[in-house]
């Protein structure tokens, strides 16, 4: 059985390993403002983190993850470039029906570093892949910017546009959405639509009753409007929603997703230049010594994480033990950056290894 001891002495030399390869350690606080992450992620993250109140510093969040208060602590202070390490606990909520940990231990290497980003991606995954071959995980990859890409250059509004790329990280709502505005306004909508066209928007609102709940009467006018404006506003052309749709569900070999992905790139070529990068990342990752002939590419991978990765993504797991999660995940945050740099931004991309399932997994086969 893993005991926690176990589980630090792991800990402990993954942090090592990563000081080894240059990286400064760093700490975070367990209590994190709770702002912050409500700007980034929004009311969602509530369902996903412990939530107190402190009398003198307002909400506080036990802290979800290291990457945001890392980033923070670079973009106010930190030198360039940088790689830095950290070990902690982080507090996660679970379902009920779940039996995974709400409390365990990260060990986290971050890399930031404008010169040449994607040979800082392969730099982070060589390392991970590394650490981690006495396992024998899986290797799973992706590239959020192309979904990104691909939705910023749709052909239709840009309240459309920023109501996907909004929902990028929600799969169902995300599909709820295209399929929605692939095909005109939901039929729900038909019959209010057609009272605000016939009696106007103060009439609706004034028949609906005394007001419920924190919207104002001109933030409904407001959704009534939009709503208007979306029912008038001609469907995303069927090729566009059938090449975004190629992009999802894609999941092949690194080498036969980029062609694909090449063949995609012809009727959607705002993609292009995030195709560009995987080829450039493939090279960089073969002079590192990984096999990407066998490398899995999955186009939708990290759309269920936190919603700061915006470029390459990766993650670890263990096939035989398909109810543990992954062993380690990351991938790069360049928007994060920006956000919490006010205007300044650098280029940043890590991962996170969870020394507890690495414990377990080599005492298991041992």
């Amino acid at each position: 059985m893993t005991t926690k001891a176990d589980i630090r002495t792991e800990a402990a030399r993954l942090f090592a390993r990563f000081q080894a390869e240059g990286a400064v350690p760093v700490e975070a606080d367990i209590l994190q403002p709770a702002d912050t992450l409500l700007d980034l992620y929004g009311e969602d993250i509530r369902a996903r983190a412990y939530v107190t109140r402190d009398p003198l510093r307002g909400e506080r969040m036990l802290r979800p993850d290291f990457t945001v208060p890392v980033v923070q602590m670079h973009m106010d202070s930190g030198a360039e470039p940088a790689r830095y390490t950290y070990m902690g606990e982080v507090f996660r909520k679970q379902e009920e029906v779940s039996e995974r940990a709400s409390e365990y231990l990260q060990v986290g290497y971050e890399v930031f570093d404008r010169a040449n980003p994607v040979a800082a991606d392969a730099e982070v995954f060589a390392l991970f892949a590394d650490v981690l071959a006495p396992l024998g995980l899986r290797a799973a990859t992706g590239d959020l910017g192309v979904i990104l890409a691909a939705v910023r250059a749709l052909s239709t509004t840009e309240r459309r546009k920023a109501a996907l790329l909004r929902h990028v990280w929600r799969p169902r709502r995300f599909r709820a959405l295209l399929d929605r505005f692939g095909g005109g306004a939901p039929a729900r909508h038909a019959g209010l639509l057609a009272a605000v066209t016939r009696d106007g928007a103060d009439a609706v609102i004034d028949a609906a009753g005394p007001a419920i709940g924190l919207r104002s009467r001109t933030d409904i006018a407001a959704r009534l409007t939009a709503l208007q404006e979306d029912a008038a506003t001609p469907p995303i052309p069927e090729a566009e929603v059938a090449a975004l749709e190629d992009i999802l569900t894609l999941r092949d070999t690194s080498p036969a997703a980029l062609e694909r992905l090449r063949d995609t790139a012809v009727d959607l070529p705002a993609i292009a230049p995030s195709v560009d990068r995987i080829e450039a990342r493939l090279d960089a990752l073969a002079a590192r010594g990984i096999d990407v002939e066998t490398l899995d590419f999955e186009a939708s991978y990290g759309r269920t994480t936190l919603e700061y990765y915006d470029g390459f993504v990766f993650g670890f797991y263990a096939e035989a033990r398909p109810d543990l999660p992954p062993v380690a995940t990351g991938g790069r945050y360049d928007a994060l950056t920006s956000v919490l740099g006010q205007g300044r931004s650098i280029p940043a991309v890590g991962g996170v290894i969870r020394p507890g399932l690495v414990a377990a997994l080599a005492e298991g086969a041992r």
